[in-house]
């Protein structure tokens, strides 16, 4: 927790627009003399054409290897020179970036961070490290059953025509026709200040804090940086898609079923995220950890997660069974999601759930990351800089009806898509 113990609130986080549109969030903690970088930019892989599938995650990687001004050997070196770490990625819908220094040292991070994101010059051998990098992953997962049926569920939950269908690391078709020009010709397009959120957490000033951002990236300008697209509408699942994907070798199969369920800003998404607690994660994984692995042992594992996010992210049920157990296991699995949307759950599901919550809030905000990364979603979703002193009033005010709705909402027992990856079955 702060040193102060009092919970970042709008009293305590200074928030700046700059003149450019980039958003400073700084919140002084001095429980250690070190300072957290945290934030995003609007330049993740929605931006891409399916045939250039792991064209945003193959820019970002490679910002890190040579700018303008600095080579790699000396934009790492003068990392290791202060203890420093700074690292960049890509997602669906931004890039992001993370880094770490002594309170003191915070202008050479932000100043780093600044030409890695402005200035990249892409050498071409170190993109071809990385891309030879990826492909051997991408390859090595084509033996991992979880991947593979992971890529199948979200292949069939959603269309082509939806950013979502796609793997934002790409394909063994589609890294090996990503081209130099596709890293500058991306970079140049969607890289700018106009939705970039940048989050400081730590030993600092604010006012300090500020000057130091804006000083290194308040110049920045990109006139002909766009909008992000809005999602397209996904098709809702009207029976049960059932999608067998058949890795040889295998004595385990991993199934994924789900649907579609609530962006992070939708009315009833806190309501979903409690139901799949009891549904699939509290304790040892819910009632479906309960049911389907430890009372029938038909699963090596077996949870359910909600992924949330911008958009309609998977509601989903993951296991890994033994393959003669699958329908077996699908059985068990979907009687748990039925009961979820036929019956309130327990008094004591219900308040054992809430504590669990309420309970961890303190646990993420222990360390300077967990602050950044909670003030970063907050911004991030719009939540309000009071969120953190309001959510445990709204986890407290859930009642079981809303748990039973917002289920319902979702999910449909005899209308799912379910992925099965592992030997062929006969």
């Amino acid at each position: 927790m702060p040193t102060n113990g009092a919970l970042p609130s709008a009293d305590t986080i200074t928030r700046v627009t700059l003149d450019n549109g980039i958003t400073v969030l700084v919140y002084e903690n001095d429980a250690a003399q070190s300072v957290v970088l945290a934030g995003s930019l609007a330049a993740g892989s929605l931006f891409e054409s399916p045939e250039k599938s792991g064209q945003a995650s193959l820019t970002a990687s490679a910002l890190m290897r040579g700018t303008a001004n600095h080579d790699f050997d000396t934009i790492h070196a003068a990392l290791e020179d202060i203890g420093a770490d700074l690292d960049v990625g890509a997602g669906t819908h931004t890039t992001g970036f993370n880094g770490k220094s002594l309170a003191e040292d915070l202008p050479v991070l932000v100043n780093l961070l600044a030409d890695v994101l402005r200035h990249p010059v892409f050498p071409a051998d170190h993109v071809e490290r990385l891309r030879g990098e990826i492909i051997t992953g991408l390859q090595y997962r084509q033996q991992d059953t979880r991947f593979r049926a992971n890529r199948a569920f979200r292949d069939s939950l959603y269309p082509a025509s939806h950013p979502y269908h796609y793997s934002t690391r790409g394909t063994l078709q589609t890294v090996p026709q990503i081209a130099l020009a596709d890293l500058y010709d991306f970079h140049r397009r969607y890289y700018g200040p106009q939705g970039m959120i940048v989050v400081i957490v730590g030993a600092v000033r604010a006012p300090e804090a500020v000057d130091i951002v804006r000083e290194r990236l308040g110049d920045w300008q990109n006139p002909a940086q766009p909008t992000p697209p809005s999602l397209p509408a996904v098709p809702p699942v009207e029976e049960i898609r059932r999608v067998s994907v058949s890795v040889p070798g295998k004595t385990q199969s991993d199934i994924v079923l789900g649907v579609p369920g609530p962006s992070r800003l939708a009315d009833d998404y806190r309501a979903a995220v409690m139901a799949n607690s009891v549904l699939g994660q509290f304790g040892m994984m819910g009632r479906i950890g309960d049911e389907v692995r430890e009372k029938l042992g038909l699963a090596y594992y077996a949870y359910s997660s909600v992924e949330g996010g911008h958009g309609p992210g998977p509601w989903s049920v993951s296991a890994g069974v033994n393959p003669a157990n699958i329908n077996l296991a699908v059985d068990s699995i979907m009687k748990e999601v039925r009961r979820m949307t036929t019956e309130p759950v327990s008094d004591d599901d219900l308040a054992d759930n809430k504590s669990y919550f309420t309970g961890h809030l303190p646990l993420q905000l222990e360390s300077n990351e967990g602050i950044a990364s909670s003030i970063l979603s907050m911004e991030t979703f719009g939540l309000g800089l009071d969120y953190l002193v309001t959510v445990r009033d709204e986890i407290n005010a859930l009642t079981k009806d809303q748990l039973l709705a917002a289920t319902q909402k979702y999910w449909n027992p005899d209308a799912f898509v379910l992925a099965v990856a592992g030997p062929e079955q006969g």
